[in-house]
């Protein structure tokens, strides 16, 4: 145990003295949206800690306490920071619980459009030929059809062949679906590069020659060498995902109103915006664009910090 300990702050020690902990600590573009990033995501996953309410909890919301606005204003109350909506549930609470949703999705997303990009990359690369050529066309079938419309069509497929008492509960796996199978392109096209380029090398061509299975050397030998490319997409896509799942919770196919995300805060303030409740859509609105803006920063600078052009 002690000498896990100890070596934990020797890795932080040989990040923060290595090309990309010193580009991260010369660029405060990054270590401040790192750390903005980071507070979000905290009070994201501790929201039960740390919201006066919990506005799932039908017993915590009092319909006496509805639109009440902000506390700085007059009218405003303690402890509603900021306000509450026509429902009377905590604005700030509700907030804190459709971040955690909004990044688990978005976070969920990525991971799934990962491990799905990776493999057919990994095996339209390595294979060539046909199989190469039927998943690339497959890919530009995908990227011809406009992203939006496709989460929307995927969505809408999927919430119809569930029935009504499990679309609710599976709302959220079926916007990681959605938006899964509408990202994956990037990578599949990432990897393929790369493998392409890899397969070539004396160390593949010599596992080929000593009959190692083809799926040990894409896990083992060739995949560790496409990850760099790989994480910076995943990194930029987050901000993306995230946008998705609000874009669609704010058309209606993404989180219902019993499991509000950002985006589903925003389409419910939205319809009060112009009746003088303009926080209900305000405050939800900022913390998504301040969610998106954080992982673009951080994305940007790890692109740049990865690539050796730029050093």
């Amino acid at each position: 145990m002690p000498a896990e300990v100890a070596a934990k702050p020797g890795r932080l020690r040989r990040f923060l003295d290595s090309d990309v902990g010193w580009s991260f600590r010369r660029t405060p573009a990054a270590w401040l949206s790192a750390l903005v990033l980071a507070i979000l995501i905290l009070t994201a996953l501790f929201c039960p800690l740390i919201a006066p309410q919990n506005p799932h909890d039908l017993a915590q919301i009092f319909i006496d306490k509805a639109e009440i606005p902000p506390i700085w204003s007059g009218d405003g109350e303690w402890p509603f920071l900021l306000g509450t909506d026509p429902q009377g549930r905590d604005v700030f609470s509700a907030i804190l619980y459709g971040t955690r949703v909004s990044l688990i999705i978005g976070f969920s997303a990525v991971m799934v459009s990962m491990v799905i990009g990776v493999s057919i990359g990994l095996t339209a690369g390595f294979y060539g030929g046909r199989i190469d050529n039927l998943l690339m066309r497959l890919g530009d079938t995908v990227l011809s059809i406009p992203t939006l419309l496709m989460a929307i069509l995927v969505s809408a497929i999927f919430r119809e062949l569930l029935p009504p008492s499990l679309r609710d509960p599976f709302a959220a796996a079926v916007l990681v679906v959605s938006i899964a199978l509408t990202n994956w392109v990037q990578y599949a096209r990432t990897v393929r590069a790369s493998t392409m380029v890899e397969r070539r090398k004396e160390y593949v061509l010599a596992a080929r020659i000593i009959k190692v299975p083809a799926s040990r050397i894409m896990g083992r030998h060739i995949l560790p060498n496409t990850l760099t490319p790989v994480m910076v997409a995943a990194t930029l896509n987050l901000g993306l995902a995230i946008l998705s799942e609000a874009t669609l919770s704010f058309l209606g196919v993404g989180m219902p109103i019993t499991q509000p995300s950002l985006g589903t805060l925003i389409r419910i303030g939205n319809q009060y915006l112009f009746s003088g409740s303009w926080w209900l859509v305000v405050f939800p609105s900022l913390q998504l664009g301040l969610i998106v803006l954080s992982v673009n920063l951080l994305g940007d600078w790890l692109r740049d910090a990865l690539n050796p052009k730029l050093r």
